[in-house]
């Protein structure tokens, strides 16, 4: 290695990271997210025509969230100014906002604030700027990697259009490697690097559609590799595997992806499929998600979903869950797998589900409704005198351990609440409710 060389390489070292020197400057240099930039879209007019209302863009890390931002920032005559959530109070908030309240009164200058991780504020801090992007004082650009219907305040919401990034494709993430190894201005295209194709499709999947992860993992690759006899810096798979993390699973317990999965998980349980349920399961484990907590989501959709079609769905998943406590990780992942697998493989019945959903629906309905006297509880002295318990018939003196008699208060005679529909178990308890009732 030569002197300019080794002083190349060392000035590059101390600039910002790959990530940010090659973030596009315009709306033609973004790669992905077409479904909210493409040409003729909403957001491309706005920022093509300067004509920005308040926004929040909300997407996984890497996606281009920040980008927009800066693309805005770039192309529009209007003061842009940022801050970071994680950092600022509300005092920076009130210079913001005195300094746009000067800008237009002065310049007639609009102001957009872009804050980083607008999630991060508190209610009290979001509910700060409400009054300001009502009157239009400043137009909000909030970045999140959270749902913003959960993290955001409503009003905020309300006043804002919300653009969902999506994780980049491969091919999408190809280009930007692509772009990082060539690029000889903001890339490292300096350094006359080759990156082998199994490297740069390896790169892509493992990314996970986040653009920065691969591109740092790229720039790792190419300021730790040792040039090759033909001079060059060669990106192979194996140095590929070295610079970029294991798969790293998009999971927060409190946060929209918590809910997704957990939903999917009992949708396919629900839904008949064993496969699909037991790939939910492996992502919540996977993680970190508590085992008590998936325990009980089966427990549940034993009962609601499976019900009397197999009642014993639930005595399986009740029996995983007190073990999986007595057992723990990793072995208690076996155990939620078969209740998972059993729930997901038995006939489906929501007849239970539905029978205490009705019968709920008609007590606010009807309200307390006199319990039938022979019903009544007559174990107490002078209840006789009282007519309690008069006329009960005891079910275990009769044939079949079977008596007609009124059990439903008298106003709601007749009255059918669990409708079994004849799936699995529930065909025998139909044709034994039958022969009861003749």
């Amino acid at each position: 290695m030569d002197i300019f060389e080794y002083m190349r390489q060392n000035t590059m070292k101390k600039e910002s990271p790959l990530a940010a020197r090659l973030r596009p400057r315009t709306l033609d240099e973004v790669v992905g997210q077409q479904h909210i930039i493409g040409k003729n879209t909403l957001l491309y007019r706005a920022i093509s025509a300067d004509k920005i209302s308040s926004i929040i863009f909300y997407g996984p890390p890497g996606t281009g969230k920040t980008t927009l931002a800066k693309v805005i920032a770039g192309t529009t005559s209007s003061e842009f100014t940022q801050i970071n959530a994680t950092v600022a109070g509300k005092k920076d908030m009130e210079a913001v906002v005195e300094k746009a309240k000067e800008d237009m009164g002065m310049f007639g200058k609009r102001t957009i604030l872009f804050i980083d991780e607008i999630h991060r504020f508190n209610k009290g801090q979001q509910d700060y700027l409400l009054p300001f992007v009502e009157d239009g004082t400043i137009i909000l650009i909030g970045a999140t990697t959270e749902n913003p219907y959960f993290e955001v305040n409503s009003a905020l919401i309300s006043r804002s259009i919300v653009f969902e990034l999506k994780p980049l494709g491969p091919e999408d993430i190809k280009i930007l490697i692509m772009r990082a190894v060539e690029d000889k201005e903001k890339g490292m295209g300096a350094y006359d690097a080759l990156i082998e194709e199994d490297a740069l499709q390896f790169l892509a999947d493992l990314s996970d559609g986040d653009a920065r992860k691969a591109l740092n993992a790229v720039e790792l690759g190419i300021l730790t590799t040792e040039r090759g006899d033909d001079g060059k810096i060669h990106l192979t798979l194996e140095v590929a595997k070295e610079c970029i993390q294991k798969r790293n699973m998009r999971y927060d317990k409190n946060g929209d992806n918590h809910y997704d999965v957990i939903s999917a998980f009992i949708k396919s349980m629900r839904g008949s499929d064993p496969d699909a349920a037991v790939y939910y399961l492996a992502r919540m484990l996977e993680s970190g998600e508590d085992i008590k907590f998936i325990a009980r989501r089966i427990m549940i959709c034993a009962s609601e979903d499976v019900g009397m079609a197999d009642p014993n769905a639930l005595t399986v998943a009740v029996s995983a869950s007190l073990a999986v406590e007595r057992i723990g990780l990793p072995e208690a992942r076996i155990l939620l797998a078969q209740a998972a697998i059993y729930v997901a493989t038995a006939p489906k019945s929501n007849a239970s589900y539905l029978a205490v959903g009705a019968a709920q629906e008609e007590v606010r309905r009807s309200g307390n409704l006199p319990v039938p006297p022979h019903l009544q509880d007559s174990s107490y002295k002078g209840a006789k005198k009282l007519g309690r318990g008069l006329g009960y018939q005891y079910a275990h003196d009769f044939p079949n351990h079977y008596v007609e008699q009124q059990y439903l208060p008298y106003e709601l005679t007749g009255r059918e609440f669990f409708k079994p529909d004849g799936n699995g178990y529930e065909t025998k308890i139909k044709e034994h409710m039958k022969r009861l009732k003749g």
